[in-house]
């Protein structure tokens, strides 16, 4: 037999750990990621969701094996795709394939079909969930597969085409020894194994779910994952210690991080910039834990945050105002509040034509401008040398000539250096800070600057704060899951050695609803805002005050 046109070879046990537990560069770089966003000059999804149904029922589905359909799919994509000076762009295509694969198993899929995040009743909560049919016959169909694999041949072909290939060699051993699996669970298992190979294995069924804000995995038998702000145990488990490392390595490799026992944590993020945590054993004490922080594939504006109720719409053209007015704005919240997103959505209000710098530990932000330089911080190598931190990027970042300056998050001595260029005409820069409450913010500016070791009076350093800062918007994820932003809260100056503020905005809880939601209101003070003269230069004086009144 052959695979991807070479003659097959049997390999010894010892290649398994090839294909499936560390992968060459080769298998990882098809890895894919979903989205139109990424899919130039072809045909969009939801153009072609609509023909492939057509074209291909739910019912003929359910008789095709995963290649099969691959095949299939991949005909109508490229029958439909222009012709006219067109060079269809391989990714692209293993992308759109794979997304119409998805939706199709999805759709055909019988009613009667568990859901892939049953609900748990409390009392088995923290049970380990037993392996299913398709991670038992994993078990013991991947040893097979891997010895008929010529695995630098399955390294060149697409993903389709290996779809195709190890669903054939999937039929085969479930034949031979008799595996009692129907079509449907013979998809499943061909899906799981391609995740093994080709992307970060259990865990790509949580990350393809547009519903899911955050994985957290606590080691192999423990996967939870947020769902409109509550968190969920999950049925997805892994098969030991050394698969949750094995992912982990996959992460950390792509962006040229190591994570092992000499750098037991790491941030990283992943193609999609979601953002990555891992900490792994002797500090990880029950094992590998990796903590992902995924960014909706949708553009997140102000207007949609107002629709979602997260803000009022007259907060929402406050701070549409303070973005086009160039104001220093820090957005403070607690964990998974939200910052980043009202920082993505405020940034978003950024004249197009100015130059942004943007700095952070592992790049996250996703800025729509064109003329963005985006720096990220560099941890000690093996020696313990070579650490680039985040206060170095700062102050390299005043020598490259920005017009705004984007801190992902200050949490230490580089607040200093992130004053001084709010203060020497970078306006218009924007931060983030962990802080319960706005008052609570500028007491945590005030203790990193004394981190920085510099012998300030607290006078001094107040005064540096209140010059340099405008605007302090709380956000908050709230005992209903839903993310507000509580108060908008301007900075107003100096009364003896007493930092001045006033609110703009409040969110005010009047009560809790049948559903469990909450009920409040987003009130204004009706306070003539300080910035308004700033406002005014940019000719937003009189809507600034129609919002506020």
């Amino acid at each position: 037999m052959t695979f991807g046109r070479r003659r097959v070879d049997p390999l010894p046990q010892k290649r398994m750990s090839e294909a499936f537990a560390v992968p060459t560069q080769e298998i990882v770089g098809l890895s894919l990621v979903g989205g139109d966003g990424l899919l130039q000059g072809m045909p969009s999804q939801e153009t072609l969701i609509p023909i492939v149904r057509d074209r291909i029922p739910n019912e003929e589905v359910r008789t095709l094996t995963r290649g099969q359909l691959a095949g299939r799919i991949l005909a109508i994509v490229r029958e439909w795709a222009p012709t006219d000076g067109f060079e269809a762009d391989p990714m692209a295509e293993r992308q759109l394939v794979t997304a119409l694969i998805e939706e199709r198993l999805a759709a055909a899929k019988p009613a009667e079909v568990l859901p892939l995040f049953p609900a748990i009743p409390e009392t088995s909560a923290s049970q380990a969930q037993p392996l299913n049919r398709v991670e038992a016959a994993k078990d013991l169909i991947q040893a097979k597969l891997i010895e008929r694999m010529d695995l630098s041949a399955a390294s060149t072909l697409e993903r389709a085409e290996l779809a195709q290939q190890v669903a054939a060699l999937v039929g085969e051993v479930v034949q031979e020894d008799k595996i009692q699996l129907n079509a449907l669970e013979q998809r499943d298992l061909v899906t799981s194994l391609l995740n093994d190979m080709l992307g970060f294995g259990p865990l790509e069924s949580l990350l393809a779910d547009d519903t899911i804000t955050d994985i957290m995995v606590n080691g192999p038998n423990q996967v939870y994952v947020e769902r409109r702000g509550k968190l969920e145990l999950t049925n997805v488990r892994m098969r030991d210690d050394a698969h949750v490392m094995n992912i982990a390595t996959r992460i950390v490799s792509k962006i040229g991080r190591r994570i092992d026992e000499t750098n037991p944590l790491c941030d990283a993020r992943l193609p999609d910039g979601s953002r990555v945590n891992i900490i792994i054993p002797p500090l990880a004490i029950d094992g590998p834990s990796i903590s992902i922080r995924k960014f909706s594939k949708r553009r997140i504006t102000l207007d949609i945050m107002a629709q979602q109720n997260n803000l009022s719409p007259a907060m929402a053209t406050v701070l549409k105002i303070a973005g086009r007015s160039q104001l220093n704005i820090l957005i403070s919240g607690g964990t998974g509040s939200g910052k980043t997103t009202l920082l993505n959505a405020i940034s978003q209000l950024i004249d197009q034509g100015e130059r942004i710098v943007t700095i952070e530990d592992a790049a996250e932000l996703q800025l729509q401008q064109p003329h963005v330089v985006r720096l990220e911080t560099r941890p000690a190598n093996l020696e313990g040398s070579g650490e680039i931190s985040m206060r170095e990027l700062v102050k390299n970042a005043l020598r490259m000539r920005p017009d705004r300056i984007i801190l992902g998050e200050i949490r230490g001595s580089e607040a200093v250096d992130m004053l001084a260029a709010m203060n020497t005409g970078h306006e218009g820069s924007l931060g983030t800070i962990h802080a319960n409450r706005p008052r609570e913010a500028l007491t945590r500016l005030e203790n990193m600057i004394g981190l920085a070791g510099i012998n300030l009076p607290s006078r001094a350093v107040r005064n540096q704060i209140s010059s340099a800062l405008d605007l302090i918007v709380q956000v908050s994820r709230m005992r209903d899951g839903i993310r507000r932003i509580t108060n908008i809260t301007e900075v107003m100056g100096m009364e003896g050695d007493v930092i001045t503020t006033q609110e703009l905005f409040v969110f005010d809880v009047e009560g809790e609803g049948q559903d469990g939601k909450l009920i409040g209101q987003f009130k204004s003070s009706g306070l003539r805002p300080a910035f308004a003269p700033k406002a005014a230069y940019f000719g937003l004086e009189k809507a600034l005050y129609e919002t506020m009144t």
